[in-house]
């Protein structure tokens, strides 16, 4: 029998792309694949039903190329297909380690994933399977922090896990600015109003309109999700 006293029944974990990468800084860091993986089985064995959106931003970003002159919806969908390939490797580990998984994507790929239907993925959940949703939200000009927050409200979950490099929100950003000062709780309209750029504006306005709290902490202790999961103060809250 499981050790953790869960807080949620349902969740959605938002891993960064630039998280995956780990310190190498692009592509993907095996030992943080085997760490999420571990981590997952964990609360997936007490009984959380789990659904996890992944970024691309350790393989492609399309503000990235569209800042060098690429067309912003081509760069966007070249993002899309790279948070598949994220989705595949953590399903590879994840099942590794015996997790039943489905990956499930917004842009149609049969061979690989199932498409994204919103009740497949919510029998999914039922039935102890962590679902990965890839491809973000299918429509370019969306971030993958909007896909978590969007999902979210879909399969109701009861609050997002944004899985980082940093260990929350700051006033600035702590890696150029040592007094940069931590946040333990927010209220999305401060969010909103100070330009936090931790999570973008529409991923905060949908989780507003929906009453959908999120934690942001960093992914790259192992032992956090676990901690986030049993109400463990770390990182910042954010929520009414």
């Amino acid at each position: 029998m499981s050790i953790i006293q869960s807080q949620y029944k349902r969740v959605i974990i938002k891993l960064s792309g630039e998280a995956l990468a780990g310190q190498q800084g692009f592509g993907l860091e095996h030992q943080i694949l085997d760490s999420i993986s571990r981590q997952v089985k964990e609360i997936v064995e007490a009984g959380v039903e789990t659904a996890i959106v992944v970024g691309g931003g350790n393989i492609w970003r399309g503000v990235s190329g569209s800042a060098r002159g690429m067309d912003r919806a081509t760069a966007d969908y070249m993002g899309m297909l790279a948070t598949v390939i994220n989705a595949l490797a953590l399903q590879d580990s994840l099942e590794n380690y015996g997790v039943l998984t489905r990956v499930l994507s917004a842009i149609e790929m049969r061979q690989i994933a199932e498409p994204y239907i919103r009740r497949r993925a919510m029998r999914h959940l039922e039935k102890g399977r962590v679902v990965i949703f890839a491809a973000g939200t299918g429509n370019p000009f969306f971030s993958t922090d909007t896909t978590a927050a969007l999902r979210a409200a879909e399969i109701e979950a009861e609050v997002i896990l944004m899985a980082k490099k940093v260990d929350g929100v700051y006033d600035c950003d702590p890696k150029r600015n040592a007094a940069a000062k931590k946040f333990t709780s927010l209220q999305y309209i401060d969010v909103l109003n100070k330009g936090l750029g931790v999570i973008d504006s529409t991923a905060t306005t949908l989780c507003m309109d929906n009453n959908i709290p999120l934690i942001v902490f960093s992914i790259l202790e192992e032992g956090n999700i676990r901690k986030v999961i049993m109400g463990e103060k770390i990182g910042t809250y954010i929520g009414r």
